[in-house]
């Protein structure tokens, strides 16, 4: 009973103390919070939709490549966002299904 209630003091002292640790270095975590690198760009989002015919540049974006990756980068990324957003695992099969036309279209036109 008692170990319980110094467990809850304990844990109680530990948020105030981190509470009091973010409110005095808010610039300083600030600061830190946008000196992290971004993964792929992902900081703004491309505001737009599909095209009525994928270009070479959509399908770029659309696996967070460039434009004239390789073909092991560009299979790399294809796996990477296809893990996220593969419909067994509760994403879109829309999407999916634009993952896959834009890996088709990056390789076609690389051969």
């Amino acid at each position: 009973m008692t170990g319980g209630l110094i467990a809850a003091g304990l844990g109680l002292a530990a948020v105030g103390f981190g509470a009091r640790y973010v409110l005095r270095n808010q610039a300083l975590i600030k600061k830190g919070m946008e000196s992290l690198p971004v993964a792929g760009g992902f900081n703004s989002y491309y505001r737009g939709g599909f095209d009525q015919k994928m270009s070479r540049s959509e399908a770029a974006k659309i696996l967070g490549v460039t434009p004239s990756a390789k073909p092991s980068k560009i299979k790399d990324a294809h796996k990477r966002v296809m893990i996220v957003n593969h419909p067994d695992r509760g994403g879109s099969p829309y999407l999916a299904a634009k993952i896959n036309e834009a890996k088709d279209l990056m390789e076609s036109s690389k051969s």
